[in-house]
């Protein structure tokens, strides 16, 4: 525990740190990737130049200053980073160096005094290790679980089939032909990659799309415009190539009884976790009501279509809405969706009006605060509404 004096000094710096904002850890990770470029291996360096990953460790540092004296207001988002870490091996040493180019970086921005860097350094000590044990227990579970395993572990791609104009999915084996770990509905598995022509090695965390059988993975993929890692996967990736994969994380899973009520909310590629929800639900045998509400541009880019169709048929009460915002002829004439426009809850609202409904959203940050603002000015109470953010998370 952390005394009161380095609290007191902690908390005195926040104005500071609001001050200056994400110049703060843009420093940081600058100097940290000057001096150790192999960390580069393991950060997302697509997210370091959109900003995003700087935007989200300040505001994680924010966050834990503000709430250093009660670190169980932080929890839920101390699980969220450290599913994502493990996904990424990231192991005790590193946050070793994490510390110290944290403890630089404010040294050499502000000159704040030995008061001040002796007190962040404990309260980064504390917070490190909090994270250390956690992961460890991350860790151990997963190759404890049958299929399971520690660190990466080749995969083989074994179908690999386009699912609409941007979505493709990948059915992926394990090259030694045991079983792989089960997860819940919504996790995902990272992909490590270095292929030829590659700087450095990728990592990308993929939802998982269908319930687990235990004998592989199925991932799908959208093709990103800059996207290096989702371009080679749909341009150069084939059936047999050899990927690496880190075994299920995440924090965001449906968790329901077989009569729970469930509300099932994407926008575009953000419906990868709820088909594997989806699936979880009708290969149960879920009792309760099911919607599947997706937002889609048009018909080219809407993918599993006729899958959604076949799980919905195997569910005793089931209810889908899809709206496209940009439907073209050949989708008005197949009459492949319901609404035109932006996705609309307020017509739906009689689908959800159970009280004990629970509601899952994926998609675009856009898009889901869209969602979850209409969701709460319908009655729904925040603690039902569940969210993943594909990267560096968001408060919606």
């Amino acid at each position: 525990m952390l005394d009161a004096q380095t609290i007191a000094v902690v908390k005195s710096t926040i104005p500071l740190l609001a001050d200056t904002g994400p110049k703060l850890t843009a420093h940081f990770y600058d100097r940290m990737f000057r001096h150790n470029p192999e960390l580069k291996d393991i950060f997302n360096m697509s997210n370091q130049r959109n900003g995003d990953q700087r935007e989200a460790l300040f505001n994680a540092i924010c966050a834990y200053a503000t709430n250093i004296e009660n670190l169980a207001a932080i929890l839920p988002a101390v699980e969220k980073i450290a599913q994502k870490h493990t996904s990424f091996q990231i192991r005790p040493d590193q946050y070793q160096i994490v510390g110290h180019h944290l403890l630089a970086t404010l040294d050499e921005m502000f000159s704040p005094g030995d008061e001040v860097l002796d007190a962040w350094g404990k309260a980064y000590g504390v917070l490190a290790q909090v994270f250390i044990d956690r992961e460890g227990q991350i860790y151990d579970e997963t190759k404890a679980k049958t299929g399971g395993w520690e660190g990466t572990r080749p995969f083989r791609i074994a179908a690999k089939k386009p699912q609409s104009t941007l979505i493709t999915s990948f059915e992926l084996e394990p090259v030694d032909g045991k079983p792989v770990a089960d997860y819940r509905p919504g996790q995902y598995t990272a992909v490590w990659l270095k292929p030829e022509g590659f700087a450095h090695q990728e990592i990308r965390q993929y939802s998982l799309t269908r319930n687990p059988n235990g004998k592989s993975y199925r991932i799908a993929v959208k093709r990103e415009g800059e996207g290096q890692v989702s371009s080679w996967l749909h341009q150069h990736a084939k059936e047999g190539d050899v990927v690496n994969l880190v075994a299920p994380a995440g924090d965001f899973f449906m968790d329901v009884t077989p009569e729970t009520p469930v509300t099932l909310i994407s926008g575009g590629v953000g419906q990868t976790p709820m088909l594997a929800m989806l699936n979880t639900l009708a290969a149960t045998g879920h009792r309760g009501q099911v919607n599947w509400f997706h937002a889609a541009e048009n018909g080219s880019v809407h993918a599993f279509a006729d899958e959604v169709a076949q799980l919905g048929n195997q569910l005793p009460a089931f209810h889908s809405h899809v709206w496209y915002s940009q439907p073209d002829a050949d989708d008005r004439a197949q009459q492949r969706f319901d609404s035109e426009g932006l996705m609309t809850l307020a017509d739906e609202a009689g689908q959800f009006s159970d009280s004990a409904t629970q509601f899952y959203l994926c998609g675009p940050v856009g898009f889901m605060q869209f969602a979850a603002e209409q969701l709460v000015k319908l009655g729904v109470d925040k603690s039902r509404i569940h969210y993943e953010c594909f990267g560096p998370h968001k408060v919606l």
